[in-house]
């Protein structure tokens, strides 16, 4: 369906940054959770719609 177009690097920092975040609902209020779940998801699938948008692609894999 999606071509993947993040790297291993890229979603290992994406899934991090959106647990932190996750985390930081605990303290800080709810919104932090819902803007987590945004790389979370990103990460998991490998698909960011963003990097699409701008043909950007940290995957490593090269295009035929």
């Amino acid at each position: 369906m999606f071509k993947v177009n993040e790297g291993t690097i890229d979603r290992i920092l994406r899934v991090a940054v959106g647990v932190v975040l996750v985390a930081l609902a605990l303290t800080k209020g709810w919104m932090w959770a819902w803007i987590g779940v945004v790389p979370i998801l990103t990460g998991a699938i490998g698909v960011c719609p963003i990097y699409s948008i701008f043909g950007i692609n940290t995957c490593g894999v090269k295009k035929a």
